[in-house]
């Protein structure tokens, strides 16, 4: 029996997974609600990793597999589903890892967002960033937000991804999406060229290099809404990333740029819900005069007790949302445990509250 990718992609569309593992030595593998389960049937052979890696990949995708050892590209499953497909070389053969993105663009509500962040998408100017570990549905989070600018306010939205997930219709605003390597060949390049295609918004799907993030932070004081995205968990580490980027001489300005031109900070975790499925929790930082004067003298490790503080302005700690799903019972207490980011203070709190832990 050999593995068909349409019987693979229909499989995936119907259990609703995240993600289609093709390795050689195991089964097909489907992550269903953050859990890894194999397709029933024979494990996979070189030749048959490598035949449904030709059947999905085009030419240019290949070549670069063979030159470079691995390529990320966006491929159409009919009207079905998009994905978001990486083909690797392992061992010296080949496998792939398929990301399913929702056909469907969801709103802020529908996703969780707190309805602060709905007053930050009108500012004219400045640096939204949306960060957290892989997987935890930044992409989304950004594609929420990005169509809500589409549907509420005029302008030019400039994408830059790679690869592009969700396609964005021109709705009240003119929408162009540019994705590295096909359209145009790195992200800082790809600002800077976009600087010039008169934008009002600009989304840099990530801010990888210290090139990009000074591009994107120029972009942003320079009068633009510009959206990114870091592999960081919080908002003092997100601004530790950054400023870390750049070499010593360089900081003090950067710290001054970001102070000025930093609206906010979304963090987030991707938690198995209770009885299935898949729920975001988020920290939310809006930048004040006391969080940018933070940030200006080097003392980001104090931003969380403002955040603490700024219920009022709509912001909260990821470990307050956390507690907050386990209190509705959203989620379990060790699902609390396992995305929180102090965790003696968080068992605390769930022991306090009766949680039963697996790991006490």
């Amino acid at each position: 029996m050999s593995y068909e990718m349409n019987d693979l992609l229909d499989l995936v569309v119907e259990t609703n997974a995240s993600d289609l593992h093709i390795h050689v030595g195991q089964a097909p593998t489907l992550r269903v609600s953050g859990d890894m389960t194999p397709v029933d049937g024979p494990l996979l052979k070189p030749d048959d990793t490598e035949a449904l890696m030709l059947s999905i990949t085009p030419d240019f995708f290949q070549q670069q597999l063979k030159t470079q050892g691995s390529a990320d590209f966006g491929f159409a499953f009919g009207e079905k589903a998009r994905f978001r497909v990486s083909v690797f070389r392992a061992k010296g053969c080949y496998g792939m890892v398929l990301r399913q993105i929702p056909n469907t663009l969801f709103g802020l509500r529908d996703i969780g967002l707190p309805d602060k962040v709905k007053e930050l998408l009108y500012r004219p100017r400045g640096l939204i960033l949306v960060t957290g570990p892989t997987g935890s549905g930044k992409s989304t989070t950004l594609a929420s937000m990005v169509n809500y600018i589409n549907e509420n306010r005029d302008g030019h939205i400039i994408t830059i991804e790679d690869p592009i997930e969700y396609y964005h219709n021109h709705k009240h605003c003119v929408v162009t999406q540019r994705e590295i390597g096909v359209d145009v060949p790195s992200f800082s390049e790809a600002i800077r060229r976009a600087l010039r295609q008169d934008p009002d918004i600009i989304l840099v799907g990530e801010m990888r290099d210290l090139e990009t993030i000074e591009a994107a932070i120029s972009a942003a004081e320079t009068g633009h809404l510009v959206f990114g995205t870091l592999h960081t968990n919080g908002a003092a580490k997100t601004v530790d990333r950054i400023v870390d980027a750049f070499p010593a001489n360089m900081k003090e300005m950067i710290r001054t740029q970001l102070a000025s031109s930093l609206i906010a900070v979304i963090s987030q975790a991707l938690c198995r819900k209770q009885g299935g499925g898949r729920v975001a929790a988020f920290e939310l930082m809006v930048t004040t005069s006391s969080i940018a004067q933070l940030i200006r003298d080097n003392k980001s490790y104090r931003i969380n007790s403002d955040i603490q503080m700024g219920a009022n302005l709509g912001m909260m700690t990821l470990d307050a949302h956390l507690q907050a799903l386990y209190n509705r019972d959203v989620i379990s207490a060790d699902e609390a445990m396992e995305h929180c980011q102090d965790p003696t203070v968080m068992r605390e709190k769930l022991l306090a509250s009766g949680a039963k832990l697996k790991d006490l």
